[in-house]
């Protein structure tokens, strides 16, 4: 049965998102606030989509935290649908993303147009100067930075290496960093097209203060992190 209705909602998912794609096209020409609408909608629908097919519903917590403007977010990273759960409330999203992703038809593009940041993974020092410059450009629009700070999706449970660009950034703009808890890769896995119903939580956790020294920022971050995140895996 779970197969079945993860079938079912992969189909709807694709037909969806051609449709809204497809849709969205013109708007690579409007501004760029319409096509973040747009990227919602398409967000929102995904959401509505999870229920009726696979019997998942996404639940957002800790709102008292959620940010509505400038802000960095370091947020825990499992599943395709971390990006675009959080999107969707987020009220100007600024993702951390890897330059593969804009080769992809349509999702690139569009990415692009909304001025997501683009790291090349392999870009070593390079990269780091560019996120730190792109970053302050987006938190000085007032956006939301979210980066995942191991840098790719990680098993439910498991902890991948977090890697220093969150720290530059919360070193050099001098806020403090938002963690972001989910347990959004137990019923959305990294691989393979089953969808396991119940619950997707993302928690936005108290802020970690501004001007704690790098290392000790990263033990935080970390900890934070990993203990929100596998508490919501025993629910």
């Amino acid at each position: 049965m779970i197969a079945a209705r993860s079938l079912v909602f992969v189909a709807v998912f694709y037909l969806w998102s051609l449709i809204v794609g497809l849709a969205m096209i013109p708007l690579l020409l409007a501004p760029r606030g319409w096509m973040l609408g747009a990227m919602k909608f398409w967000g929102r629908g995904v959401l509505a989509i999870l229920g009726p097919t696979c019997g998942v519903r996404v639940e957002f917590r800790g709102l008292e935290h959620l940010p509505t403007g400038a802000a960095l977010i370091g947020a825990k990273h499992q599943c395709m649908f971390d990006t675009m759960g959080p999107f969707v409330i987020l009220p100007d999203a600024c993702y951390v993303m890897k330059k593969e992703l804009t080769r992809v038809p349509f999702y690139g593009w569009y990415c692009a147009k909304v001025d997501m940041i683009v790291v090349d993974r392999e870009g070593g020092s390079l990269a780091l100067r560019k996120l730190l410059t792109d970053g302050k450009a987006a938190l000085a629009a007032g956006r939301q930075l979210v980066i995942y700070p191991e840098g790719t999706r990680v098993a439910p449970g498991e902890t991948g290496e977090y890697h220093p660009g969150i720290a530059a950034l919360y070193r050099a703009e001098g806020l403090a960093c938002i963690p972001l808890a989910t347990n959004s890769g137990t019923h959305w896995p990294a691989h393979g097209f089953i969808r396991r119903p119940g619950v997707i939580v993302y928690e936005f956790l108290e802020p970690i203060p501004p001007g704690l020294p790098r290392a000790e920022f990263m033990r935080v971050l970390e900890e934070r992190l990993e203990t929100g995140s596998r508490a919501l895996l025993g629910e």
